[in-house]
């Protein structure tokens, strides 16, 4: 049997008091509301009422916590996939609105379309769908099928949502339709990606410290 739907699920709210970019640092952990945030994403996706095979996530602390509850209502152990990881950022550990004052740091924004801040749109999109589509072909040679399910990062799932569409890579951050704990699901149709829903079952928390 195919498979189903692939769901790009982003990670719950952060513990993040300081308000820094975390990026890919260690021991950022979901706040008390982020791990409510997983929950309802975990009981949107199986309320959903279609079987899930497979569960992914991004080796992060905040995503492996945001896998746990997918876990839990599955019965799947999560499987830690590098591919779907934050991207690379000069701005880690540093707290933005304070950053981007310094004139020192304006070097790293001469070319937003690449971005020239952190690792290119185009290596996310090549790493994400790369790993969408191993996923997929496991799940269709397997006798079940069933829905896949990967925790991930805001900006690999929006650059995904936009490679997809087929829509430029370059893009303003502060416009990403990606909020957290969101489910951006999607299709494969022979070879071909296309997106099919879009929820945010939690509707709520503090977005700050997203790459």
């Amino acid at each position: 049997m195919p498979a189903s739907r692939l769901h790009l699920v982003r990670h719950g709210e952060v513990h993040n008091p300081a308000r820094v970019l975390y990026g890919r640092l260690p021991d950022y952990h979901l706040s008390e509301a982020g791990q409510r945030m997983a929950r309802a994403a975990a009981e949107h996706v199986v309320g959903l009422g279609r079987s899930v095979a497979q569960l992914r996530c991004s080796p992060l602390e905040r995503t492996q916590e945001s896998a746990a509850p997918f876990a839990e209502l599955t019965g799947l152990t999560p499987v830690l996939e590098e591919r779907i990881i934050e991207p690379t950022n000069i701005f880690e550990g540093k707290r933005m609105s304070r950053a981007l004052r310094d004139p020192r740091n304006w070097w790293h924004l001469r070319r937003p379309s690449v971005p020239s801040w952190g690792e290119s749109y185009l290596s996310i999109t090549d790493r994400m769908l790369a790993a969408m589509d191993e996923s997929w072909h496991e799940v269709t040679n397997a006798t079940d099928g069933g829905d896949i399910v990967f925790v991930s990062h805001q900006a690999p799932i929006w650059i995904t949502h936009l490679a997809v569409a087929g829509l430029p890579l370059r893009h303003d951050p502060r416009t990403r339709r990606c909020a957290l704990s969101s489910v951006t699901s999607f299709e494969r149709v022979g070879d071909v990606w296309r997106e099919v829903d879009y929820a945010e079952p939690a509707a709520s928390g503090i977005d700050l410290g997203a790459v």
